[in-house]
Formats: structure tokens, C-alpha cells, sequence
């Protein structure tokens, strides 16, 4: 069997997808239910440090990744049955919107907007009436990401099945 760089880039976009899509399944199964329990004040104080935890340079290539190397493959797969190339493009584009730009201009400002908070002064009132603008909308939009990942990586999977017929 030939080894070929377009298997291992097909098979790091999976895997940076799966990544991807477990981190937000993981996040909407656990992690938001459990300090969704917290009062206001350890609620917020929780978001504001995962959000702060969260960016580090491993979080960056797994949630940027799959768009890179998602054109990447596509440009790789150009040759590639319509089936593949259209699955490709879909998955794509379902990962770039659902997550990537969902995140951006939905997510990231309202994390953003919790930061700027000095939650150890804030009376109870504020706590809340923050707690409100921020967990519903934040949560809204993290189901569309943790759907959309999912989608992206069941479609890669498809891909990556449909390449494999087409090459035996």
C-alpha cells in the first residue's frame, strides 16, 4: 500500500474534527449542565476562567484546523468523484459557519463582554441580571457549534468511505 499525503491529511482532518466536535459535545453534555447548577457568582467566575483557560495554542490548531486542512483535502481530493468533492465542500462549509464564524461573532463577544466584568464586587442584582444576558445566548449558539462539528465530521467520515471505495 502506497502511502500518500493525501490519506494522512484527510486522516488529521478527521481527527482534528472529531477533536473539534467532541470538545463541544463534551462542553454541552457536562461542563455547561454542571456549572449551570453554580449560583451567579461561581457560574460566571467558572466561564471567565475556562474562557481565559482555553486559549492556548493546542485549542487553536484543533478548532482552526479543520478549515485549513478542509482546504487543503478539497484541493488534494480535486480529482475526486463529485460524491467526494461535493461531501468535502458541505462539511467544509457546514464547520466553517456552524463553528468557526458562529464562534467569532456569537460566542466570542459574549465571552468577551464577561470579561470586562469584575464579578467579586458586583452585587447580587447585577450577578444575575448578568448571568441572564450571557447563559442563554451563550448556550444557543454553542448547541448550533457542537451540531455543526458533528455534521462536519460524520461528512468527512463519509468522505473518507466514499474515497476509499473509489480507490479499491
Amino acid at each position: 500500500m502506497d502511502i500518500t499525503i493525501e490519506p494522512i491529511g484527510m486522516t488529521v482532518l478527521i481527527l482534528l474534527t472529531g477533536l473539534s466536535a467532541g470538545l463541544c459535545f463534551t462542553w454541552s453534555n457536562a461542563v455547561t449542565p454542571g456549572i449551570g447548577r453554580l449560583d451567579d457568582l461561581g457560574y460566571l467566575m467558572s466561564f471567565q476562567q475556562m474562557n481565559r483557560t482555553i486559549i492556548n495554542p493546542v485549542f487553536f490548531i484543533v478548532f482552526f484546523g479543520p478549515t485549513l486542512l478542509g482546504f487543503v483535502n478539497l484541493y488534494g481530493f480535486r480529482n475526486a468523484a463529485s460524491s467526494v468533492i461535493w461531501l468535502l465542500i458541505i462539511a467544509i462549509t457546514i464547520y466553517c459557519i456552524g463553528v468557526v464564524l458562529v464562534t467569532i461573532f456569537g460566542n466570542v463577544p459574549l465571552n468577551n463582554m464577561l470579561e470586562t466584568k469584575e464579578l467579586s464586587s458586583a452585587n447580587p442584582e447585577d450577578l444575575k441580571t448578568l448571568r441572564a444576558t450571557f447563559e442563554v445566548k451563550w448556550n444557543r449558539l454553542h448547541l448550533i457549534r457542537t451540531f455543526s462539528s458533528t455534521i462536519s465530521f460524520l461528512l468527512f467520515l463519509i468522505a473518507l468511505i466514499e474515497i476509499t471505495k473509489s480507490n479499491t
